[in-house]
């Protein structure tokens, strides 16, 4: 049996700049396993542990998320190999193609009792990946899941939902997207590291997979920070009557004021 944790290589927001326009700018900061991934990969570990599952990764990214610091990072928080699909196409991919490579991988692999994910993607903040990804296998799906337990074909999960919670079973296979408040990530020792070496690595791509092209365009996350408007001082060393002209005629190109000249 296969636990599969699908996980996002991502810009870490955390390192993210804001520009003067208000744009985030993402350019400088470190590629790292998204956060609420990490936290999927945990409570994978856990569940493959207790079952003596197969616990592998998932990802689908541009070419950085092949590369051997992306996989190591992933399988040093205690994955047991990585599948990762490899395309030009996938940098800016929106969530139906990234779905429908996940879902390849995982038809794939054969015999994946559950597909953990995170609660959100860090670069969009999109929650859309988990029941995209559950349509496109034909599995049913469970978001907010806090508490997740396998017993022989069926899961048994822990919701939340406002301010209460409800308890659910559902037969494998499944999609569950955990909340960040699922467990506490490890953080990788040295042993790990050094053990992450050693774990198999695949990288392929759409075609080796049996994928078409992809037919839909790219999407690109863009954030703005939004704050006070900045405020404009106009000062005048003139008489008061052409000081009250200015005050007025500043009121007016700000739209603060309508209206003609009385």
């Amino acid at each position: 049996m296969k636990i599969v944790v699908a996980y996002q290589w991502a810009p870490d927001p955390q390192e993210a700049l804001v520009g003067q326009d208000g744009q985030v700018d993402f350019s400088r900061a470190k590629p790292v396993v998204n956060e609420y991934d990490a936290v999927a990969i945990e409570v994978g570990r856990q569940l493959a542990g207790a079952t003596g599952a197969t616990l592998v990764g998932v990802s689908v990214g541009g070419s950085a998320t092949g590369k051997p610091v992306a996989t190591k990072a992933a399988l040093a928080r205690g994955l047991d190999e990585v599948v990762v699909v490899v395309a030009g196409e996938f940098e800016h991919a929106g969530t139906a193609a990234t779905a429908a490579a996940l879902a390849a991988v995982v038809q794939d692999l054969g015999d994946v009792a559950l597909v953990l994910t995170g609660d959100s993607s860090i670069d969009s903040g999109s929650k859309m990946l988990p029941p995209v990804l559950a349509g496109t296998l034909g599995w049913p799906v469970l978001s907010d899941v806090l508490e997740l337990s396998i017993d022989g074909s069926s899961l048994v999960a822990e919701r939340v939902l406002g301010e209460g919670r409800q308890k659910v079973r559902v037969s494998a296979p499944a999609v569950v997207a955990l909340t960040a408040d699922a467990t506490k990530p490890r953080a990788p020792g040295m042993k790990d590291v050094l053990a992450a070496a050693k774990k198999p690595v695949r990288v392929t791509s759409p075609v080796e997979l049996g994928q078409a092209p992809l037919l839909e365009g790219s999407t690109r996350a863009v954030a703005k920070a939004t704050g006070p408007a900045r405020k404009q001082q106009v000062i005048s060393t003139t008489d008061p009557a052409e000081a009250a002209a200015q005050l007025v005629s500043a009121l007016r190109a700000a739209d603060l004021v309508t209206g003609g000249r009385s």
